[in-house]
C-alpha cells in the first residue's frame, strides 16, 4: 500500500488503484455519521475534492491523490458510515480508480515512511 500526507492509503488491484482514509485519520475524527461520494466515470485531477466526510467532531474531503478516473464507489459506505471506524484500511474503502500514470505511485509514501511521518 501506498499512503499520501493527507492520511489516504492506496492499493493497486489489476490496472486500478483503491483509496481509503487511514485507521489514523479514523481515528482522529471520532465517529463518522456521513459520507458523500463521488459519481463513476467522474474524471479527476490530483487534489480535487471527492468525497465528503463528516465526524462528530469535524467535516472533511478527501482529495483525489492522482490524475485519474473514479471507476466505483464504496456505496455501503452511504447507509454505514460508521464502517470507516470499524475497517478503515479494509472494507471501508471510499472509490476504486483508473490513473493515468502508475509511476506516480513511486512518489507516495510507503508503510514505513508513513509510520514515521504520523510518529
Amino acid at each position: 500500500m501506498k499512503y499520501t500526507e493527507e492520511h489516504e492509503w492506496l492499493r493497486v488491484e489489476g490496472d486500478e488503484v483503491v483509496v481509503g482514509i487511514t485507521a489514523h485519520a479514523a481515528e482522529q475524527l471520532g465517529d463518522v455519521v456521513f459520507v458523500e461520494l463521488p459519481d463513476a466515470g467522474k474524471v479527476v485531477s490530483k487534489d480535487d475534492e471527492v468525497v465528503v466526510i463528516e465526524s462528530v467532531k469535524a467535516a472533511s474531503d478527501i482529495l483525489a491523490p492522482l490524475d485519474g478516473e473514479i471507476t466505483e464507489v464504496n456505496e455501503v459506505l452511504v447507509d454505514e458510515p460508521s464502517k470507516v471506524n470499524e475497517d478503515a484500511e479494509g472494507d471501508a474503502w471510499f472509490f476504486k480508480m483508473k490513473i493515468e500514470d502508475m509511476s506516480a505511485l513511486d512518489d507516495l509514501m510507503d508503510e514505513a515512511a508513513y509510520k514515521k511521518f504520523i510518529g
